[in-house]
Formats: structure tokens, C-alpha cells, sequence
């Protein structure tokens, strides 16, 4: 048995080694929106934590912010966006900030809360989009895929309401903050809703939406550093944190096929 007086030694040097780990651990500041994002990130944490890198999540309840603290050096890294729309955000405000991970891919849906399927949208009824060319131009690109809209040729990835050359249903398209579209839904027809912010709504993006983007595509998001930090070590371990079984996991039994990994 051990003695009293090495009892004491042994705790002194458990709190001594604790200290140590704790003072060995990295922090960094992740940005993400609220929900899925934000939850992927609180599951990834204590697996980067075990890996000597400590995750502090901040949260923002818009698109724009998360770069531009980024790019100010306020976070250390972003998980909340898909390629085109950091590509767009990087030609319209010359971040130097780039993506250093795929990670998840939410389909975008259309949803009302007026009607069951779009077959009962009427003619000249009010569809919200997003106001942000990336996600408002995603949505109109559901919508042509579908057959209800026809956009000019060579749109890309950023169509805007301007590029509707076919509109049969004479539909009243209107622009929104993306974050307020759920809120949109008792006074228009339909609206098309990121993910998160569907999920933030108590909406199910599987089953309650009357269009749904295919899986496929290029929207799969990202994980987005300052390029001067894009080889530093701990990059690699949240990447590594991010992608890992664990955390695979939690999305499959958490969001049940809303929420797609890329990995």
C-alpha cells in the first residue's frame, strides 16, 4: 500500500502531467452557423482533443461574417460554406483564404407550408430564394432541374432571377436573407432553404421538402483557413479530427441522410 506521503507525490505529479498536457494543447478559434455545422464541430472536439488540439467554436447566424473574420485573422478557421460560394466570396472581397478539407454536403430542398407537393404551387405563386448569388443561384438551378424554370445558357453556378429566360408558371420569385427563409413560409408558396437553417426551423430535410436537390454536385463544404495557415500543423489535425470515424458516425445516427459525408 502505498504511503501517505507517496500518495501526495503521485497526485502532485498526475496534476503536474495534466498541466503539462494542458499547457501542450493548441487552441484554435473555428467559426461555424448554427446547427449541423456547429454540431459536427462539437463532435469532432474531443477527438481533436485527444490529437493535442483544443476547438472553440463561435457561432454566426449569417454567410458573410465567417470570412470576413477569417480573413481578419479574429478565427483561425471556417466550416460553414461550399466551394463556389468561398470561390465567389474570394473573387468579390479578395480574401486570401482557402479550402483545405471537403466535409459534409446538405441537399438543398424547397419547401412550403401551404402545400404538399409542387404540383399544387399555382400558377403565379411566390417562391422565396436565397439573396446571396451562391445559394440563391443554387436554388434557381433546383428549380431548372426540375423543369419549372428555364435559365439562360452559361449561367454557371450563380444564376440570378435576371437569368430566367422561361417561366411557364408565371412564378413570383423574391430575394431573402438565407437565414429568414424558414420564416418566410407562412407568407409565400414555397422557399428554398439551406439545410441548417432548415434543421434550426424543426423541418425535416428529408421528408418535408416538395423539391430536393440531388446528392451530386458541387456543393460539398469545406473547411477554410488563411492561406499563410494552410500547412501549419494543427490544419492537418483538425482536417484529421473532422474526417474521422468518430465523427462519421454521429452524422449518420444524428441527421439519418440529411446530412451526406464526403468521406
Amino acid at each position: 500500500m502505498l504511503t501517505r506521503t507517496a500518495l501526495a507525490a503521485l497526485a502532485v505529479l498526475l496534476a503536474g502531467a495534466a498541466g503539462t498536457t494542458a499547457a501542450l494543447a493548441e487552441t484554435i478559434r473555428v467559426a461555424a452557423t448554427p446547427g449541423p455545422h456547429a454540431q459536427i464541430l462539437e463532435a469532432a472536439k474531443p477527438v481533436a482533443a485527444a490529437k493535442g488540439l483544443d476547438i472553440k467554436i463561435v457561432e454566426f447566424s449569417d454567410y458573410v461574417i465567417p470570412n470576413q473574420a477569417l480573413d481578419a485573422g479574429e478565427i483561425e478557421a471556417n466550416s460553414f460554406q461550399h466551394q463556389p460560394y468561398l470561390d465567389a466570396q474570394k473573387a468579390d472581397r479578395g480574401y486570401a483564404i482557402e479550402s483545405v478539407a471537403t466535409t459534409v454536403n446538405f441537399p438543398m430542398g424547397i419547401y412550403s407550408s401551404k402545400w404538399k407537393s409542387w404540383a399544387e404551387v399555382p400558377d403565379g405563386g411566390t417562391v422565396a430564394i436565397q439573396n446571396d448569388p451562391t445559394n440563391g443561384g443554387r436554388t434557381l438551378l433546383l428549380l431548372q432541374e426540375k423543369g419549372i424554370i428555364k435559365l439562360r445558357d452559361g449561367v454557371g453556378f450563380k444564376p440570378t432571377i435576371l437569368d430566367i429566360v422561361e417561366n411557364p408558371k408565371k412564378l413570383r420569385i423574391i430575394e431573402l436573407e438565407a437565414a429568414q427563409t424558414p420564416r418566410a413560409l407562412a407568407d409565400v408558396d414555397a422557399a428554398g432553404i439551406n439545410t441548417n437553417y432548415a434543421v434550426s426551423a424543426g423541418l425535416d430535410p428529408v421528408k418535408d421538402p416538395i423539391l430536393r436537390e440531388d446528392a451530386s454536385g458541387p456543393y460539398v463544404n469545406v473547411i477554410a483557413v488563411r492561406s499563410v495557415d494552410k500547412d501549419k500543423p494543427w490544419v492537418k489535425t483538425l482536417v484529421e479530427s473532422y474526417r474521422s470515424p468518430e465523427v462519421k458516425a454521429f452524422i449518420d445516427k444524428q441527421f439519418k441522410g440529411s446530412v451526406l459525408t464526403s468521406w
